[in-house]
């Protein structure tokens, strides 16, 4: 098999990762500036839970990996597996070098009325995670290591650009995938992650965005970029395919609603009442969405069916994610049923078919994304919190918020893409689409 120079260019980028950080200054490993408080601030049962949480949200990028390729058609089964799961090694290490920085570091940004507003990290606040130790950090991760708050992040990083993959599964090079993802995870998501949970970001400090574990961050921005995605790559020669294997979405949809738990309670931060909170209206949201779901597809004249329900606990468990925390258990009942309506309107919406978005990531996720960002700012408790608890500043914010990051998410990922493809061609040959990207890019075949 003749290699090519994208591949001794990816191989050579590597090693230079791997050796390069033999020789990082290990002085930058002490911690400074008053930023991290003593070791005995930390607090047991929060360490043992955030490892644990950590863990569960690891393994949802896997049971993606299961819910994505059961979808897809017989040919394509590995390849959609594939980009789901590479991600763990792909954006792990785009995490330790520069993108925990970017995203958590000090903030470079602009300045509002004589404050100081983040809008990205300092790459040079924890390269190759110098820095990052076994103290608790003051304003981020108070009773837990730093390191830990670290990698809890990471599977967040990781995770986000696996979701896009549905929406151009069956049609995109290997390598070309690779080089979007390390692009998208350094120029949308760091950003974004540090705009909205970092303390000083501009959408936290600023705009007042609630978004207790990712539906702006990782769910929105991950279906805007699969929207942009499925537009520049084109639609498929042959979109009509019964899926594979409705037990892999089963088995990937149950990994999915697992690992949620520690997706969303985890982000709580500690062993408190507020991850229980979270724990609660996390399956709760995604249990009336699974049942509104199937529901509605047969008053629609559809099929009750397994495909369905798995859709609906999906879309489900991503409209609960921003307001988790925030919202009760009744609440969390309401977001989950009409989240579902609305996701299952623009699934089945003739406008939006069009467009050739393979797994529907932009109407359940980025349509699951937008619906919790404004239930939240809808419902969220405490005062002044939300727009039912007086907070109308807040639900105005909020809008006005939505709107920025769509804009960036789809305008920036739109960019990338043809970035990209004028370095590697995105999509594949039709003759290497027809024979299936299991053989045509890897070799291999799901029998």
């Amino acid at each position: 098999m003749k290699v090519g120079l994208k591949w001794i260019v990816s191989f050579s980028i590597i090693t230079l990762v791997a050796i390069g950080g033999l020789f990082w200054n290990p002085a930058g490993d002490l911690p400074n500036n008053g930023e991290f408080l003593s070791e005995d601030k930390i607090v047991g049962a929060d360490v043992a839970w955030i490892l644990a949480a950590a863990g569960l949200v690891l393994l949802m990028t896997p049971g993606l990996s299961f819910f994505y390729g059961g979808m897809v058609g017989r040919k394509n089964v590995i390849s959609t597996m594939l980009q789901s799961f590479i991600a763990l090694g792909v954006i792990s290490m785009v995490w330790v070098v520069i993108g925990f920085s970017l995203s958590f570091g000090e903030s470079l940004g602009i300045t509002i009325g004589g404050k100081h507003y983040g809008i990205i990290g300092n790459p040079l606040s924890y390269p190759f995670f110098s820095g990052v130790g076994n103290l608790p950090h003051k304003m981020m991760a108070p009773t837990i290591p730093f390191i830990l708050f670290a990698l809890f992040q990471m599977k967040f990083a990781v995770i986000t650009p696996a979701i896009i993959t549905g929406s151009f599964a069956e049609r995109v090079r290997f390598i070309s995938y690779l080089l979007f993802i390390v692009l998208f995870s350094i120029v949308i998501y760091t950003p974004l992650c540090h705009m909205v949970w970092h303390p000083d970001g501009l959408l936290n400090k600023y705009f007042g965005v609630k978004d207790f574990a990712g539906g702006t961050v990782v769910h929105m921005s991950a279906g805007f970029a699969a929207l942009a995605g499925a537009m520049v790559v084109g639609n498929r020669k042959n979109p009509h395919h019964e899926p594979s294997n409705i037990p892999y979405v089963l088995l990937g949809t149950g990994m999915l609603w697992f690992g949620w738990f520690g997706f969303n309670a985890g982000s709580a931060l500690s062993a408190s009442a507020s991850a229980a909170t979270a724990f609660g209206t996390t399956t709760i949201a995604s249990a009336s969405a699974m049942m509104t779901w199937i529901f509605f597809d047969r008053i629609n004249g559809r099929s009750v069916s397994a495909l369905g329900a798995c859709i609906g606990a999906v879309v489900g468990l991503v409209a609960i994610t921003p307001g988790c925390g925030f919202v009760s258990i009744q609440e969390s009942l309401f977001i989950g049923f009409i989240t579902a309506i609305v996701s299952n309107l623009m699934v089945n919406w003739k406008v939006l078919k069009k467009i050739d978005d393979t797994l529907d990531v932009f109407a359940c996720h980025g349509v699951g994304g937008i619906m919790g960002m404004i239930l939240t700012a809808i419902f969220a408790h405490g005062e002044n919190a939300s727009l039912l608890h007086g907070g109308m500043d807040v639900f105005l914010h909020h809008m006005a918020a939505l709107v920025l990051v769509s804009v960036f998410t789809f305008f920036g990922s739109l960019l990338l893409y043809k970035i990209t493809n004028s370095v590697i061609t995105l999509r594949v040959s039709e003759e290497s689409e027809n024979k299936g990207l299991d053989l045509s890019q890897h070799e291999e075949s799901f029998s």
